[in-house]
């Protein structure tokens, strides 16, 4: 990474967002004031966002009944950046610090499509020093999602087997490696184009569809056991049959999985936890794919390019 960064106080900033809820072409260049800054909060200059699929359904209104849109709202929740400057109640970060950050608030309004992100505390890590700017904005959501759901609801131990469902896409493969890291053996349904990056992550691949179960069974006769449902669908019903205790399947797309008696996660901020990614980042444990980057004023096509599926890793902005 550059270790140099404008510090300073902007009047204002460029942002991609958009003033009602659509396709990719409501995302629109504007002019907005720079984000408040409140006791306990950051204010990050961009250096990267990722594009995730949240991102996307975020856009379309899918969230509404969850969390209110103050408009015009910046998409994004991933960041990468300078710290630029800090409320009155922070301590342990301070200007000029390069850090990453889950920016999910409790609204949405200020996003992380923009030149100057402002975010809690809570939400903010250290950046991984061994990674790229593009790759460390990679890692937030993909990384804690695949921690929270390993570390503490399925309680993954060294020894086992962990059935991955969708185990090719951005938060699968950071789950094949986590996984890895405490000690476990990875199984990973995916297409076969994706079947060898999986091994090369460490994963024994398998084709995902009808058959699932036969095939599973085929590499571990008495099952595995637990299952991480990045999928939903059929890949979930199919989990039960594979998994001797149904608590240890938890899914992160179905909620599904809660009248199946497994355990629904939706990834929460946790300073602590990206502590923890961007460590094994620096240590080598990690790796974080991007597939492609491009400029902020492209954040449609970058939208389209991800719902389309046309890039292998993730799809990065660049600010």
């Amino acid at each position: 990474m550059s270790r140099a960064a404008p510090l300073g106080y902007a009047a204002g900033m460029k942002a991609m967002a958009y003033r009602q809820y659509g396709g990719p072409e409501v995302l629109e260049p504007m002019e907005l004031p720079e984000p408040k800054v409140g006791p306990d909060w950051v204010l990050i200059r961009a250096k990267a966002a990722s594009v995730n699929p949240v991102d996307r359904k975020v856009r379309q209104g899918g969230l509404d009944a969850l969390i209110p849109a103050h408009f015009p709202v910046i998409p994004g929740w991933d960041v990468a950046g300078v710290v630029e400057r800090v409320g009155p109640a922070v301590t342990g970060v301070r200007p000029g610090e390069e850090v990453v950050a889950y920016n999910r608030q409790d609204h949405l309004q200020w996003g992380t499509y923009a030149e100057l992100v402002a975010a809690p505390l809570r939400t903010v890590g250290p950046a991984p020093s061994a990674a790229t700017w593009e790759q460390a904005g990679a890692l937030p959501l993909v990384g804690l999602t695949a921690y929270q759901a390993l570390v503490e609801r399925l309680e993954v131990r060294a020894g086992e087997t962990v059935l991955v469902h969708a185990a090719s896409g951005g938060v699968g493969r950071m789950a094949v490696q986590i996984a890895r890291v405490l000690g476990a053996e990875v199984i990973g349904t995916a297409g076969e184009r994706n079947h060898e990056r999986l091994r090369e992550l460490g994963a024994t691949p398998v084709t995902y569809g009808d058959g699932l179960v036969d095939r599973v069974r085929a590499l571990r006769p008495d099952g595995v056991d637990a299952v991480l449902d990045l999928a939903g669908a059929q890949a979930l019903d199919d989990s039960p049959e594979l998994v001797g205790d149904r608590f240890r399947i938890t899914s992160v797309v179905d909620p599904r999985v809660l009248e199946l008696g497994g355990q629904y996660l939706f990834v929460r901020p946790d300073r602590e936890h990206l502590t923890r990614l961007a460590e094994w980042v620096d240590e080598g444990h990690l790796q974080i794919d991007v597939g492609a980057t491009l400029p902020l004023a492209e954040a449609a096509e970058a939208h389209r390019m991800q719902e389309a599926g046309e890039v292998q890793g993730k799809v990065v902005l660049t600010i």
